[in-house]
């Protein structure tokens, strides 16, 4: 497979994205299958799908962890990932999307634009990644391709058109109708590979009329040829139009969409077929900015030209249980051949790789070399991490790391024994490494180690892999919201000092910091230097910072970390003899504790965006429910004959949900959420926190 000599030109690198159950495992395997990779579809419900080859994934009919694979398609290479849908995995699409051409965005025709759907998107935004849209599960009931295709419009703003449409949707789907070549593509049988493709039946013309100038309308609105004619009422031919769609889909100016049903094995041949004709090649995308080691400042735009000197991007990592681990890697210029020494410049350090594999899920093929546009997994090197650059010895230059979000959940985890201590150590090391979105903090007055991820379900997998993979027993603390503090009042002239005598050098710190809320949330905390005069010397005002830092990792409520506070050091003293780095730094912690005290220290608390869908008999219960848990209605509507209701709702309220709502229903709504914002806790909620933290530490230390 790795053989065939395909040009750069004819790669197609591009991710399967979407909202959780839209499909996107199946359309892989259908994928898989039409392009001769596997000879047996399988099937998630029966948990044999090529791509999710993890015991949690099979058992829970869910994706976990991107997986990539290779694939030929009517001479073009398709390096393909398919990604979660789950928002507590939102990390593996972040990764994914970073270094990849194109997507292809799958929804589901009854549910269409869900939320996750919405996060996915801006995702894709954020790294300006070209997309096209498979309108997947016609054969549900309650399925709409024309109520979805509203939806792109209204919901993610897209300028959306559609290329073809299905004829008959639920289980009377029997073919799709081609708008641009205006042909009927009539499937024969059950496993899809019997097409007959004939011209438009007679009562369809009209309905392809219709389309075909909504198509040209919108498209003209992202390629000046199609304007052109558009506005001149010319004949555009067939080429004309897919040249134009190519053109504006690479730009970011229009989404193609496309329908079928995966699971029925119907459309997936003319969305292979859209995937070749309109996403972008390496060559197609803008050139990637890297900064050069020595000079952060000055920013190169590299190309994908397989000559010139190596630059890839550690994306992912993952452990083997036969080679160790996998580093999966993109490379955007340059070749790299087993062997071969290269170097790490984000950490500055030299590596060898001892093998270059491509991947086709948990299947390896072992390659000789990889060039530019090749998604590969490198075996044997030592320093990498997630994010980190690979480059020529000769030029050196930094990639754009990827945005990790932050975690919104954490819990407590001990050994069962005290002889795992070391071992349980060692195996969350390996998880940090796989998943830069897991942290992991040590509580020094509970004694405990608390892991801190996306959701309740990450951590849970986290556990349940720690039990199978490296038969680690652990008990494990209930899930916690990961609140912050933040203040709320700006407050001037803080004065923190450390002095201190022993007999020999003493220790001299004396700063002065003034402290305000950053207004732009989630922006991270600032420190600004205002020192002027020397009144302190330049080597300390690292410390005074590094102490500023430290200091907010626990704040004054309940030791959560403080975020979104702009610290200016703007006065200070210091002594000639006893004035040290770490006097300073000792100073900087007490001026800020006694500013975060004076500036009315506040938690803030996760804000989840939740979506319920239910039938209308059952709305008002689960309305009330959801009152009850603080929620604030954003909206109310109605998608075919159920009832929808999407609020902002906190995190805290919403352990264990998923029992109540099927309890309110009879098993019959559903609901998804994602994280939204933080906001501020009511008093009474923040006193009944700090009460339980007491507690807890009361309990802890007998007292």
């Amino acid at each position: 497979m790795a053989d065939e000599k395909i040009e750069l030109k004819d790669y197609r690198n591009f991710g399967i994205i979407a909202h959780i159950d839209a499909g996107k495992t199946t359309t892989t395997e259908r994928i898989l299958f039409y392009t001769g990779v596997i000879h047996k579809m399988g099937d998630i419900d029966d948990g044999n799908t090529t791509m999710d080859f993890m015991e949690q994934e099979q058992e829970r009919g869910i994706t976990i962890t991107a997986a990539s694979t290779t694939c030929f398609w009517k001479g073009k290479r398709l390096n393909l990932i398919d990604t979660p849908g789950h928002v507590d995995f939102t990390m593996e699409v972040e990764r994914s999307l970073k270094v990849l051409d194109g997507a292809v965005v799958v929804m589901c025709a009854t549910s269409g634009v869900q939320p996750q759907t919405e996060t996915v998107w801006r995702q894709a935004d954020r790294y300006q990644v070209p997309r096209m849209v498979f309108i997947n599960k016609l054969d549900r009931l309650g399925a709409s391709f024309e109520r979805v295709l509203g939806e792109i419009h209204e919901r993610l703003g897209a300028n959306a058109a559609a290329v073809e449409f299905p004829d008959g949707t639920e289980d009377q789907v029997h073919g799709i109708i081609d708008i641009i070549t205006e042909q009927y593509h009539l499937y024969k049988d059950d496993v899809g590979k019997e097409i007959e493709i004939l011209p438009v039946p007679e009562k369809f013309k009209a309905k392809v009329a219709e389309f075909k100038h909504k198509l040209l309308e919108r498209l003209s609105d992202g390629d000046d040829f199609i304007m052109e004619k558009f506005l001149e009422e010319k004949p555009v031919a067939p080429e004309e139009i897919k040249a134009a769609i190519r053109r504006a889909t690479i730009k970011n100016l229009f989404v193609p969409v496309f329908c079928g049903t995966s699971l029925k094995n119907k459309g997936v041949q003319l969305l292979l077929d859209g995937i070749t004709e309109y996403l972008p090649s390496p060559l197609d995308v803008p050139p990637v900015k890297a900064h050069h080691c020595e000079n952060l400042e000055l920013i190169t735009e590299l190309g994908p030209d397989p000559k010139a000197p190596l630059t890839a991007l550690v994306f992912k990592i993952m452990s083997d249980p036969y080679v160790g681990k996998l580093f999966y890697t993109r490379i955007y210029s340059g070749t790299i051949s087993q062997g071969e020494q290269v170097l790490n410049s984000s950490v500055k350090s030299k590596e060898r790789i001892a093998k270059i594999v491509l991947m086709h899920a948990n299947k390896q093929e072992i390659i000789a070399k990889a060039s530019a546009g090749d998604i590969v997994a490198l075996v044997g090197l030592k320093e990498s991490k997630t994010g980190h650059t690979l480059c020529s010895t000769e030029q050196k230059f930094v990639l754009e790391n990827m945005r990790i979000p932050e975690p919104v959940v954490s819990m407590s985890l001990e050994p069962k024994t005290k002889a795992d201590n070391d071992k349980m150590g060692l195996v969350i090391r390996k998880f940090l490494d796989e998943d830069p979105s897991l942290r992991v903090d040590y509580d020094h007055e509970t004694a405990q180690t608390i892991i801190k991820g996306m959701g309740e379900l990450h951590l849970e997998i986290i556990v349940d892999r720690m039990r199978r993979e490296h038969n680690l027993e652990t008990t494990v603390g209930r899930p916690e919201v990961a609140y912050k503090e933040t203040i709320v009042q700006k407050v001037t002239g803080v004065v923190g000092k450390h002095i201190a005598q022993s007999g020999g050098r003493g220790q001299y710190g004396h700063v002065v910091i003034d402290i305000e809320r950053n207004s732009e949330s989630g922006k991270g905390n600032i420190f600004i230097d205002k020192i002027r005069g020397g009144v302190i010397p330049r080597e300390y005002i690292g410390s005074v910072e590094r102490g500023i830092n430290d200091g907010c990792l626990s704040g004054v409520l309940a030791g959560y970390p403080v975020v979104d506070v702009i610290v200016t050091l703007v006065d200070g003293s210091y002594h000639d003899v006893d004035s040290s780095e770490l006097a300073f730094q000792l100073a900087a912690k007490i001026a800020l504790r006694d500013a975060l005290v004076k500036g009315k220290s506040v938690f803030l608390e996760p804000i989840m965006d939740l979506e319920v869908t239910s039938p209308e008999e059952y709305m008002s219960s689960v309305m009330g429910d959801l009152n009850q848990r603080r929620a604030q209605i954003v909206s109310l509507g109605t998608r075919a004959n159920l009832k929808i209701a999407r609020c902002n709702v906190p995190l805290a309220e919403m352990f264990n949900y998923v029992n109540a709502v099927r309890s309110l229903s009879q098993g019959r709504a559903s609901f998804s959420m994602e994280p939204s914002h933080y906001e501020q806790v009511p008093q009474y909620i923040a006193d009944k926190i700090i009460g339980a933290r007491q507690e807890y530490l009361n309990r802890k230390h007998g007292r």
